[in-house]
């Protein structure tokens, strides 16, 4: 089984692109604080580099920002390339199958209210009193 799960803050605006054959790919890099301590007692933190390909990687490049706060959840991939130097080089990246938006930066200046609408759940007020609750259907058999 591949799956990872992870939470983090993007290091960098993310960098949407189109590959020959017009598939959306997204990339950017995840800062993932570790769940223990080093010996001088801080967490170290982890830089994840994600893949997330067409619908999901357009709306990735359209609402992400730096230091926006990211659900991920995909699987690890690694692949080899060869360097200009010729040697060969190894590369770890996490391909991205849901990306969740947990936080964005809404000060971005080349964005119109319109494209963030919608991004917050709305507000429920609460009842009162619990008389003020009502059945949703009042035919449920138990």
């Amino acid at each position: 089984m591949n799956k990872v799960v992870l939470v983090g803050n993007l290091t960098r605006d993310p960098e949407l692109n189109t590959t020959s054959s017009g598939i959306s790919v997204c990339k950017f890099t995840v800062a993932v604080q570790r769940r223990f301590t080093n010996a001088e007692g801080s967490r170290e933190t982890d830089f994840l580099p994600v893949i997330v390909w067409r619908g999901q990687a357009e709306s990735c490049g359209k609402y992400l920002r730096k230091g926006s706060r990211v659900g991920i959840s995909g699987s690890v991939q690694t692949r080899s390339y060869e360097a200009q130097d010729g040697t060969k080089r190894y590369t770890t990246e996490i391909i991205a199958d849901e990306v969740e938006f947990i936080s964005g930066n809404r000060d971005n200046a080349d964005r119109d209210s319109n494209d963030i609408e919608g991004l917050e759940p709305p507000r429920i007020s609460k009842p009162k009193s619990i008389s003020e609750l009502k059945p949703v259907d009042d035919d449920l058999p138990f």
